[in-house]
């Protein structure tokens, strides 16, 4: 069996195709169940985040675990399995195990070196326990993760750059108000909906940030209510800039109202709709201000804009009537009879707007495509009237206007569109969740910033290209961190190799004491009159002969068999003894079925 991770992140996939393909928890458990009964895999185990899906397996067949793994990560997340294929990320063997150790790292976060991926492989692990999904390697797969986590964090500084999301969030809003998050924070009302990992992380760091109320709704209300009482328990009684922090749980049908009161929202909840809509934050603004709230696109209807957000696609004409995309006729190679562009000529593909299958062409084809496009045809000859006969008329008429005037007369430039100063905000929105928790169309709202997951992965891309190799601790954290992933995967696959033989050795001392048992029967058949010393002697005496003549090829086939490429030292040993190939394998089940039947540590 071969481990296998088949999976899609915010390094593989936009930020949209992570959104949809978000599993829920009902999703992931029925994931699990049915991945273990594929024919391919005999374990699973699931690690989903607001920022990466993965399904890891222990499989016997490399080609039919991707092909298995993927087709369940498409039913399962609701994502037609050609659309997920293009942004799915493959890992076999020791580069899954590397991906992992990686991951728990904090390496492939969108905030590198962010230690809350720790909590969720830790959770991700407990569940696969609680399923029975997880045997004997991803146990000590998991497991290890979290050590080679932890150490990563105590030996190196790669904390320095590990700011988890939320930090990362508010570093983000606090940027557009161009001060820090401290001075942003100082003073302000939040409300954090959610009562999870992630809001509980949110809440404690708005608590230390200095906001000075919060204010926890959630779905169930115990869960906000406890929250709320260890941020009062926690910092309650005073931080070290002697501010005291408010905290007080409420019904999540409460939220929309509680908006009014709030400067500044967290939301990341588990669940598969919006939580927050564009007309709700708009009332909430409304409310505060006492005035309509617009949103901030040209030509927006009229109003506060509510009506706006349930079509943001659509423009609005002067007269108030939506001016939709005109949809182009299809662009595909060969299928539009008379199209006038030679399609296949055309390099790169086609971009959704038909830019790419027009760039290059000349201005008489550009208008016949055009004409062609509007349902009319154009004859070519008719637009070929415009070569050289025609632009000598053009050169002609233009040097006759030049004698009249003294100079060429200038096009008319567009006049500058005037940008309309985007109001300060009111309300400061951070999304965390996945799928979102608040309706895309806040971000046209005047008097609000938002800031979610699709914004923080511009702004971590953004971050990531300006950072050079030679950056100072922070790459050389980086770097150190690389060489203890490295080592502690040769070191993980040196020990899941060692084990990978270890039921063999097993089943050839068992072997071992069936035939010492049975030639000392055999013996006191023989010699009946044996006292119970001497046969106590004897018996010890063969049972230490055949330890010695087994002890050195046992330790030795274990440490040829932890190098790699040593797999084949197990065959080896069974056929040299001529071990019961069933008895090897009922060995491993049983290993199996203890590792599946532990909860989870």
């Amino acid at each position: 069996m071969s481990l296998l991770v088949v999976g899609l992140s915010h390094r593989s996939a936009p930020v949209s195709i992570l959104e949809r393909a978000a599993l829920s928890a009902d999703a992931q458990i029925k994931l699990l169940q049915d991945t273990v009964a594929a024919e391919p895999a005999a374990e699973a185990a699931v690690l989903a985040t607001c920022n990466r899906i993965e399904l890891y397996a222990d499989v016997d067949k490399f080609h039919a675990g991707v092909a298995e793994l993927s087709t369940l990560l498409a039913q399962h997340s609701g994502v037609g399995l050609d659309e997920l294929t293009p942004y799915l990320y493959v890992h076999y063997e020791d580069r899954a195990v590397h991906h992992l150790f990686s991951v728990a790292c904090g390496l492939d976060s969108m905030v590198v070196g962010e230690g809350q991926i720790l909590g969720q492989i830790k959770d991700s692990l407990a569940k696969a326990q609680e399923l029975h999904s997880a045997g004997r390697l991803l146990n000590d797969l998991f497991q290890q993760a979290l050590r080679v986590g932890k150490r990563a964090h105590s030996e190196t500084g790669i904390d320095r750059a590990g700011q988890s999301l939320v930090t990362f969030g508010l570093e983000q809003l606090s940027a557009s108000a161009g001060t820090t998050v401290e001075d942003w924070a100082r003073g302000k009302k939040a409300l954090v909906i959610g009562a999870g990992s992630m809001s509980s992380l949110a809440a404690a760091t708005l608590a230390r940030v200095g906001v000075a109320e919060i204010v926890v709704a959630n779905r169930t209300h115990d869960r906000a209510e406890r929250l709320a009482a260890l941020l009062v328990e926690q910092y309650g009684q005073g931080l070290p800039d002697g501010t005291d922090v408010k905290a007080r749980a409420v019904p999540m049908d409460s939220a929309p109202a509680e908006l009014t009161r709030a400067d500044v929202v967290v939301s990341c909840t588990g669940a598969t709709g919006i939580v927050l809509t564009a007309e709700e934050v708009a009332g909430a603004v409304e409310g505060r201000t006492g005035q309509p709230v617009a949103f901030e696109e040209a030509g927006a209807a009229e109003g506060h804009g509510r009506t706006a957000a349930k079509a943001p696609a659509a423009r609005a004409n002067a007269d108030g009537g939506d001016v939709r995309q005109t949809p182009l006729p299809p662009t595909s190679v060969g299928t539009d009879e008379g199209c006038p562009l030679d399609m296949a000529a055309v390099q790169g593909g086609f971009s959704v707007l038909g830019e790419a299958a027009v760039a290059g062409m000349d201005a008489a084809t550009l208008e016949q495509h055009a004409s062609w496009a509007a349902g009319s045809a154009v004859d070519r000859r008719e637009a070929a009237r415009r070569s050289p006969e025609a632009d000598a008329e053009l050169i002609t008429a233009l040097a006759a206007t030049v004698a009249t005037v003294g100079r060429i007369p200038e096009r008319r430039k567009p006049e500058p569109v005037v940008e309309v100063p985007r109001p300060a905000p009111v309300l400061w929105l951070l999304d965390l969740a996945m799928p979102r928790d608040i309706d895309a169309a806040v971000h046209r709202l005047a008097g609000v910033r938002l800031v979610d997951i699709e914004s923080l992965a511009e702004a971590s891309a953004t971050a990531s290209d300006q950072r050079t190799p030679s950056a100072g601790p922070m790459a050389a954290d980086v770097d150190q961190v690389r060489r203890i992933v490295s080592d502690e995967v040769a070191a993980f696959g040196a020990a899941q190799r060692a084990a990978h033989i270890t039921p063999t050795v097993v089943a050839l001392r068992t072997m071992a004491a069936d035939v010492v048992a049975s030639e000392i029967a055999r013996l006191e058949g023989r010699l009946p009159g044996l006292d119970d010393k001497h046969r106590s002697e004897i018996t010890q005496t063969v049972r230490r002969v055949v330890e010695k003549l087994l002890h050195a090829p046992t330790v030795r086939v274990k440490q040829l068999a932890a190098e790699p490429g040593g797999a084949g030292y197990a065959d080896a040993l069974r056929t040299l003894f001529d071990l019961d190939q069933e008895t090897v394998a009922s060995v491993s089940r049983a290993e199996d079925s203890t590792e599946k039947n532990r909860g989870p540590r």
